[in-house]
């Protein structure tokens, strides 16, 4: 994919942030069938960041299990990404 390609992909599927900027979601990213890897690096070439996670519940409830994180106690991979407004210039 080139750039005009890869532009054109990211305005598609992004969204208006409340920064000013655009948020796109990794799985409409990987649901377009476009060339993920490409796509990701022209994100964080325009200067595109993982949104922080939101806080942990310290609740428990019916589906408290779901939210603790599995395997080693890392931090999941971010599911949203954040450009800023002028990645689009």
């Amino acid at each position: 994919m080139n750039d005009t390609e890869i532009r054109a992909v990211v305005e598609r599927l992004s969204r208006p942030h409340s920064s000013g900027g655009q948020v796109i979601e990794c799985a409409a990213l990987l649901a377009s069938g476009g060339d993920y890897e490409a796509i990701m690096a022209w994100i964080v070439a325009h200067g595109g960041a993982a949104e922080a996670p939101s806080p942990k519940s310290t609740k428990g409830g019916l589906h408290g299990s779901r939210l603790q994180f599995a395997g080693n106690g890392d931090a999941p991979a971010p599911t949203r990404f954040v450009l800023p407004a002028a990645a689009f210039a």
